[in-house]
C-alpha cells in the first residue's frame, strides 16, 4: 500500500518518470543495474537486505531519497550522501520538495560535467498543491509572485489569484526553491525574477509593494541586480 501510494504521488510530479518498482532490496539491485535510474526512493527496513546495505553495495549509486518510518536512521543515511530523508507517512509537498532537490542536484552535476540538460528548465513545470477554501489547488512555481504571512495563515499571490492557506512562512520557505525565491522580510517571500523595481527599502512586484528588512536589503539587492 505504501508503494502504491507513493507511485501515485510520483506520477503527479511532472519532471519525474517512474521506471521501476521493487518489493525488496534484491529486486531494487536488479532494477538499478538494468535501468540505471538517476534517482531511487528507498526504504530502510526490508526483507533480507536493508536499504542502507543496498546503498553501500552499489558501485555507482544513483541519487537516493530515503523513505522510512524510523527517524533514528537519519544520520546514517546522510553519512551515505543521500539527497533527502523522508519520514512516513510522507506528505506530498515534502515528497515534491525532495524530488526538486534531487533535480537541482542533477542539474548542477550536469553543468559541472558540461553535459546538456534534457527537457525543460528546472522550474518550468514544477508545482505544488495547497489546500485553500476546502479544496486542493495546484500552483506552479513560475506563476507565484510572492508569499505573505498573515497570523496563522499565508497568502500566496499569483497574477490570476490569491490563495489563503493554513500554513507558516517558515514551511513555505522550506518548500520553495532557494535559487528562485528569497525571504526579504519577516512576513514576505518573493519570486526574485518577478521584481520589476527596487525603490529604497521596497520591492515592486506587479501592482504590489513589498517591504524589505533593513538588515536584508543589501543581500536582496545583490540577488536581484546580479542574479
Amino acid at each position: 500500500m505504501a508503494r502504491k501510494g507513493m507511485e501515485e504521488e510520483l506520477r503527479e510530479i511532472a519532471f519525474v518518470e517512474l521506471v521501476g518498482i521493487g518489493k525488496n532490496a534484491y529486486q531494487a539491485m536488479e532494477l538499478v543495474a538494468t535501468l540505471r535510474p538517476d534517482l531511487i526512493l528507498l526504504d530502510i527496513q526490508m526483507p533480507g537486505l536493508s536499504g542502507l546495505d543496498l546503498i553501500k553495495s552499489l558501485r555507482q549509486s544513483p541519487m537516493v531519497i530515503i523513505t522510512t518510518a524510523y527517524s533514528e536512521y537519519a544520520l546514517k543515511g546522510y553519512e551515505l550522501d543521500v539527497i533527502d530523508f523522508l519520514i512516513k507517512p510522507v506528505d506530498f509537498n515534502r515528497l515534491l520538495k525532495a524530488c526538486c532537490k534531487a533535480q537541482e542536484f542533477y542539474a548542477l552535476r550536469q553543468q559541472a560535467t558540461g553535459a546538456d540538460l534534457p527537457g525543460p528548465s528546472i522550474a518550468s513545470d514544477m508545482y505544488f498543491f495547497v489546500k485553500s477554501n476546502g479544496k486542493y489547488e495546484k500552483i506552479f512555481f513560475r506563476d507565484l509572485l510572492f508569499v505573505e504571512a498573515a497570523d496563522n495563515y499565508v497568502l500566496l499571490y499569483t497574477n490570476e489569484k490569491k490563495f489563503m492557506v493554513y500554513d507558516t512562512l517558515k514551511n513555505m520557505a522550506a518548500l520553495l526553491p532557494g535559487g528562485d525565491f528569497m525571504k526579504v522580510h519577516k512576513s514576505f517571500i518573493v519570486a526574485l525574477d518577478k521584481v520589476s523595481a527596487v525603490e529604497g527599502s521596497t520591492l515592486r512586484i506587479a501592482d504590489s509593494k513589498i517591504p524589505v528588512s533593513r538588515n536584508l536589503r543589501e543581500a536582496v539587492v545583490e540577488r536581484i541586480i546580479r542574479p
